[in-house]
């Protein structure tokens, strides 16, 4: 679970990175040679933690813990923290690069499945942050479905691009909000593009890119959207020696190195995983080899991990 300790030490850490600008990962499509190329300009709501969305998961990570403990010593400071990055005129400026030719497809899918999962958990803290969100959750919201509904295979890779994890947050808004029409669509495009797969090649997990399992995330998605008998039934086929093989922690030889950094986060995604999946001495041992990289070390991971972590850690009795 994630204790009151652990919530301060992530606390902090996602208190920096949001308001750190350098070093800063620009992804940006220029259509000329005059376009303001200033991240912070761009993007006053998320210009800090190194990318955008590491920013994005940063306030989410914020907006939990201060739900989960809302008398905690760093409730003043992140609510303090919310109330200057989250304002109206600073998401519609976010808002407005999304409808400009730049972001057309700017952070698909991976940074707006995770904007629709920190709308969500403004939702559920009830939070004034939710109403200054909501103009650029509906756009993402939108856009997912039709990308969703256009996208004839899925993202298996297990960075960024994954299609299965996308989903699964993606879920999180849908049943908060009740977007009927983007829970449709994540059901429509998940049987189309899992329900058939058979003998999950587990034993080529990770790769070196590696922050999520791909046999992992849709297994997961398919037990959100499946019934348990169905799942079962689903899951003996998918993987029919079961998951245990992926408990075993990835090798990581330089947490410094942005890649081999992305292997403590799979440890952390996969113990989310486990834990939603109902093994929870994995999921355990997972956070235990990764929770140390995730306050402390080089910012290529610390910009990040946190965030991870707590989602692991709040999936854990």
């Amino acid at each position: 679970m994630l204790t009151p300790e652990l919530a301060r030490r992530f606390a902090r850490v996602a208190l920096a990175n949001i308001d750190r600008e350098y070093p800063r990962h620009a992804l940006q499509f220029l259509t000329g040679p005059d376009e303001e190329r200033g991240e912070r300009a761009l993007h006053p709501a998320f210009y800090g933690s190194y990318d955008w969305h590491s920013a994005v998961h940063m306030h989410w990570l914020l907006a939990r813990v201060l739900r989960l403990y809302p008398t905690s010593a760093e409730a003043i400071l992140i609510t303090d923290a919310l109330d200057v990055h989250l304002t109206e005129a600073n998401v519609q400026r976010e808002l407005d690069y999304f409808r400009s030719p730049a972001g057309r497809t700017f952070e698909r899918p991976y940074g707006w499945a995770w904007l629709l999962e920190l709308q969500a958990e403004a939702l559920m803290l009830k939070s004034r942050w939710s109403r200054a969100l909501q103009p650029l959750a509906q756009e993402l919201a939108r856009r997912l479905v039709d990308y969703l509904s256009v996208s004839p295979y899925p993202v298996r890779a297990g960075s960024h691009g994954n299609s299965a994890f996308a989903c699964l947050l993606a879920l999180d808004y849908a049943r908060a909000t009740q977007d009927a029409a983007l829970e449709f669509e994540v059901r429509k495009a998940a049987r189309r593009w899992y329900g058939a797969d058979r003998a999950a090649p587990i034993a080529f997990e990770p790769s070196l890119d590696d922050f999520l399992s791909p046999t992992l995330v849709e297994a997961l998605l398919m037990r959100e959207l499946l019934e348990e008998g169905e799942f079962f039934g689903w899951a003996q086929r998918f993987a029919p020696e079961g998951f245990d093989a992926l408990a075993e922690p990835p090798t990581v030889l330089d947490h410094a190195d942005p890649k081999q950094s992305h292997l403590d986060g799979l440890c952390l995604s996969r113990a989310w995983c486990f834990a939603h999946l109902g093994s929870e001495a994995a999921a355990r041992r997972l956070v235990e080899t990764a929770l140390p990289h995730a306050t402390e070390g080089d910012f290529a991971g610390t910009h990040w991990l946190a965030s991870f972590a707590v989602l692991a850690l709040t999936a854990l009795p």
